[in-house]
């Protein structure tokens, strides 16, 4: 690696970033921080399956995971894409049941692993993380409304800009900025459509100036009409 090389983002530097942070003491943090751990997920591979019981609260450190689920008839479905910066899985932690859904990596993925015995610690210890989990918990509830109203509703055009617009949440996803590396099948799979159909929602998209499309990422122009795209 070279001096110009980026340094890669490293599980401190997320736990730092991540928006319950601040409000931890000295002896939360150094807890949370020690207790903490790293594991490293390849692409297409199953990083939780749907059915185990949850024994930690995750977040994505650097990939891209989705949260899906396969009936017994084999058909697929996506609620949600999960990139750098999130934090999920304490729906399951708080009410102590079996994951009700696979979460996927879709490409080489670093997973923040915090245990159940930490994430309850925090819970009984620090009126500031309660206050985050409700804000997650009612960001979460909106998002997946909106993903039931835009998978009825919407044609494929707008549930490409709707899926994009997701990932760029600030409580669920503080780890994206104007710019969102993701490709095409990728958005494929979090928005319910065929590739070839991204890739024509994401032109028309381009020329109406909301996106910039280049290899492997989107930028985005204007986010506030890519929220309403389709309305």
């Amino acid at each position: 690696m070279s001096e110009l090389d980026p340094q890669p983002f490293q599980l401190i530097d997320m736990l730092a970033a991540s928006a319950w942070w601040p409000g931890l003491d000295a002896a939360q943090r150094q807890r949370v921080t020690a207790e903490v751990e790293e594991r490293r997920f390849p692409g297409a591979t199953v990083v939780m399956r749907r059915g185990e019981t949850v024994e930690a609260w995750t977040g994505v450190i650097e990939g891209l995971v989705k949260m899906s689920s396969v009936s017994a008839a084999g058909k697929s479905v996506t609620f949600t894409g999960i990139g750098a910066g999130g934090w999920f899985g304490e729906g399951s932690l708080l009410k102590s049941e079996a994951r009700k859904y696979d979460i996927v990596a879709l490409r080489d993925t670093r997973i923040a692993w915090m245990p159940r015995s930490t994430f309850d610690w925090l819970l009984s210890s620090s009126i500031a993380f309660n206050r985050f989990l409700l804000l997650q918990l009612n960001e979460r509830l909106g998002q997946f409304i909106g993903l039931v109203e835009y998978e009825r509703m919407l044609e494929p055009d707008a549930r490409v800009a709707r899926c994009l617009a997701e990932m760029f949440n600030p409580h669920l996803y503080p780890g994206h900025r104007s710019e969102l590396e993701i490709s095409q099948e990728e958005i494929g799979y979090l928005s319910g459509v065929s590739r070839q159909r991204v890739n024509q929602a994401l032109q028309v998209l381009a020329r109406a100036k909301l996106v910039e499309v280049e290899y492997g990422s989107v930028r985005i122009v204007d986010l506030a009409a890519l929220r309403r795209y389709g309305s």
